[in-house]
């Protein structure tokens, strides 16, 4: 089962192209509006105290929450330190990888990781992996906002929690494509919504206030076919007033179309009733 022609909407940024691909591949049109831009903090010491304090023994537990951070890790380090001087220090200490993404950089550091945390990778997976562990001086490496339900739930065992906090989400250059998006919601111009990160619900309703469309966009996600690739996007949608339809068993991008492209038909069917 396929899209067969139905108008999809993604705010994917990063991975803007494979998931119009995905989408046209399932038979669906595609309009993808990227809403989030990546952006290294401006302050660089962060990273540079954070390996002086590994290589001093200060840190037990480092978390890798993902690639792009510790990408903008290691090319910060490297404008001061030999890349070697990073992987070491992190040798150092046990390293908690959140799912699949950290590993291509913890490998090519060759640095091991002591935990994988399963699926489908939220806080809650990270805080359990952590609970029964004797180490309680614990760095974060941050994605792009903090995540305080994890730090709380850390600190509430007892753990000293360093947040390491080295690139930020924020609103693309070009925000054509997203106001474009918001046009074509309150018109009712879309059929199916994807959505893999909660930034991307944040930044739509923010460029929608900024339009005076709001209402008409909660109102038309009412009408549409909503798709949330794993727990943490669906926490948001659903405290946003818009429960998702949709949700894959794996929380992977291409399990997430795969699921929108077989079951919007339906949703549509009945929400369109």
């Amino acid at each position: 089962m396929s899209f067969a022609g139905l108008r999809v909407l993604s705010l994917e940024s990063r991975r803007a192209k494979d998931m119009e691909n995905m989408i046209l591949r399932q038979n669906g049109v595609p309009f993808v509006a990227p809403s989030v831009k990546e952006r290294s903090v401006d302050d660089h010491s962060i990273a540079f105290q954070f390996v002086e304090r590994l290589e001093a023994g200060e840190l037990d537990i480092v978390v890798c929450m993902t690639g792009v951070g510790l990408a903008f890790l290691r090319d910060v380090v490297k404008e001061r330190m030999p890349e070697e001087r990073l992987a070491a220090a992190l040798r150092r200490a046990t390293i908690i990888s959140r799912g699949p993404k950290p590993v291509p950089i913890l490998r090519a550091l060759q640095v091991p990781i002591g935990v994988m945390i399963p699926e489908p990778n939220t806080w809650r997976e990270i805080v359990a992996a952590i609970r029964d562990r004797a180490e309680r001086r614990i760095a974060i490496q941050e994605y792009g906002r903090p995540n305080m339900e994890l730090n709380a739930a850390l600190q509430a065992l007892g753990a000293i929690v360093t947040p390491i906090a080295l690139y930020r989400w924020e609103l693309p250059d070009d925000l054509e494509p997203l106001r474009e998006a918001v046009r074509r919601l309150a018109e009712g111009g879309l059929d199916v919504v994807i959505f893999t990160s909660s930034i991307q619900l944040d930044h739509l309703f923010e460029i929608a206030a900024e339009q005076g469309l709001k209402d008409e966009v909660m109102e038309q996600l009412h009408h549409v076919a909503i798709a949330s690739v794993g727990p943490i996007m669906t926490d948001a949608l659903t405290a946003a007033g818009i429960p998702p339809d949709i949700m894959p068993i794996h929380p992977k991008m291409g399990a997430l179309v795969k699921a929108a492209a077989e079951q919007s038909a339906t949703v549509l069917h009945t929400k369109r009733m």
